[in-house]
């Protein structure tokens, strides 16, 4: 009676063992579709836009998963994207010497505010990513463009600097306050993709240094991340194509709009 008893015991043991393991792959299995559609999406929306990866990324990611772990899996594939926006250009050198202060203030504000990202609790570091989402999104949709002039980026480029590092650090998102800024600089086509190219490779390294101080970052993660590459480059090259068929203006409209809806549900997330 003890023997059979033993038995069944450990058949039913094995049993649950084996349900937890097809649970815990088919659980895999659906978190890495996820992320190949979340990274080819993001990809096709910096195809057309020339930004965005990040934003669409973390704003999707953070809704199934942390927004450390989405910050985690965004670098490689960032880096890339971004690195590769880089060097569109001819004018590398004498943009980092015209950017040098503001490329400084974003990595000392993103080792700062990635203490938040990885110390705070969750729901608030997802509220305050939900927020960020909805600025950017307000601004793209009704923000007027403006004009810097030259002799205030001294004064300005610094504060600029530390805010973005500030927000990427906290939120994993670093086109916020940079992107406006570069924008209002009157710069050509050129010097604008390539200067916000060193942008977001200053602020994707810098997020990298900071989650690797705060100890998150895991092999795994990295495994992920460097995985997403291929989708986000196949997104790239889609977007690139559909961008030369449809009017620009309907697409950030679009994008805007995607992006608030996104901000708003991660909101609200931690209330309901």
């Amino acid at each position: 009676m003890f023997v059979r008893f033993t038995f069944v015991k450990n058949k039913m043991m094995c049993l649950d063992i084996v349900t937890k393991y097809f649970k815990m792959i088919e659980f895999l299995t659906l978190n890495f579709l996820l992320i190949l559609i979340t990274f080819f999406v993001a990809g096709f929306v910096k195809g057309v836009a020339g930004m965005g990866l990040p934003t669409i990324a973390m704003g999707i990611l953070s809704i199934i998963m942390s927004p450390l772990s989405a910050a985690s899996l965004l670098i490689i594939p960032s880096f890339v994207t971004n690195v590769w926006q880089l060097f569109t250009g001819p004018k590398f050198v004498d943009l980092i010497k015209r950017f040098w202060v503001m490329m400084v203030g974003i990595i000392i504000g993103t080792l700062a505010g990635s203490w938040l990202l990885t110390s705070i609790n969750t729901p608030y570091s997802s509220v305050g990513l939900g927020l960020a989402l909805i600025i950017y999104s307000v601004h793209g949709l009704f923000g007027k463009a403006f004009s810097i002039p030259t002799r205030l980026e001294s004064k300005l480029s610094p504060i600029i600097g530390i805010t973005t590092g500030l927000l990427n650090g906290a939120t994993g998102i670093f086109t916020l306050p940079a992107v406006p800024y570069i924008q209002a600089l009157n710069l050509s086509k050129d010097d604008l993709i390539q200067a916000l190219g060193l942008s977001f490779t200053v602020s994707t390294i810098a997020l990298a240094t900071g989650l690797a101080n705060g100890g998150v970052f895991q092999m795994d993660n990295l495994l992920y991340s460097a995985i997403a590459i291929i989708p986000a480059l196949m997104g790239m090259w889609v977007g690139g194509i559909v961008r030369k068929r449809i009017s620009i203006k309907t697409f950030r409209i679009c994008f805007f709009i995607f992006i608030a809806m996104i901000g708003i549900e991660i909101t609200l997330h931690p209330f309901i």
